[in-house]
């Protein structure tokens, strides 16, 4: 259950939520409090279903970062004592609501960034590939290590994947090696690697950046890129015509427009 304390700003949260999510004007700060190394859990994953739920109908919000809160970890991955309990019944239990949480993240409208200030690891790794972007303090280590216990990264594999490609997707699964920040970019898994303070400041920067944005763009490009991995190439581009159709009839285009030839910033409303 969440409570909401209503200001210029907006905080969401209870006291013992293993979610934490604070509104500052159109940008969301999701934080992990699940302890210090903010393990995946039941608890942590019916408040992130429930937050994320209320971040997909909030009009006003233009970009979310997801990040560790105050724990040592950004997320180091499921808690295994749960497992025993779930055996026989685990995609009941546990697959089949963390999967459909993970895509409901994914599938948010808005720009969405994973600020990794402590290691990401296994289902927590998992969780940052669910958003758009991944900014990475230097000196965290990041892996999909199910195997080491005979596990599986099930939708991490998939996204894993199509960030990276199948040959070095597969060495990383099949040897479940950590991964520097640096080589973590290198690859693109990550889109930058902060050299000085915290990744939450970085994202913070770039959350700032996408928000002074076009928020109708933002939206129907996000559309258009998740749709490019998974549609025929003739009907993405339909849904370009259709979406570029969309923008020339918006508010946002022509006050944009307005605002560059009077040489000054836009205010952009979404419509």
């Amino acid at each position: 259950m969440t409570t909401a304390k209503q200001s210029s700003d907006q905080t969401v949260s209870s006291q013992h939520s293993p979610i934490a999510l604070d509104i500052v004007g159109s940008i969301g700060e999701l934080a992990l409090n699940n302890g210090p190394l903010n393990l995946v859990d039941k608890a942590l994953l019916r408040a992130l279903n429930a937050v994320l739920a209320e971040v997909e109908h909030n009009a006003n919000m233009r970009c979310l970062i997801v990040h560790g809160g105050r724990g040592r970890a950004f997320c180091a991955g499921s808690d295994v004592r749960e497992f025993e309990r779930i055996r026989h019944d685990a995609s009941e239990q546990k697959i089949l609501y963390e999967d459909m949480t993970l895509r409901r993240l994914a599938r948010l409208p808005i720009p969405t960034i994973a600020a990794i200030d402590g290691a990401a690891l296994g289902g927590g790794l998992e969780l940052a590939l669910a958003c758009d972007l991944r900014v990475c303090k230097k000196g965290v280590v990041l892996g999909l290590t199910e195997s080491r216990l005979g596990g599986l990264a099930g939708s991490g594999s998939v996204r894993l994947t199509r960030l990276i490609g199948p040959a070095r997707a597969k060495e990383l699964l099949f040897t479940a090696e950590t991964i520097s920040p640096e080589l973590a970019l290198s690859l693109g898994l990550v889109n930058r690697v902060v050299e000085e303070g915290s990744a939450l400041e970085a994202a913070r920067e770039l959350a700032s950046t996408i928000a002074a944005r076009g928020p109708l763009s933002n939206r129907l490009a996000k559309r258009l890129v998740d749709a490019a991995q998974d549609a025929p190439l003739d009907a993405v581009l339909s849904m370009s015509t259709v979406s570029q159709q969309q923008i020339f009839e918006s508010d946002d285009l022509h006050g944009g427009v307005a605002a560059f030839l009077q040489k000054r910033a836009p205010e952009f409303k979404g419509r």
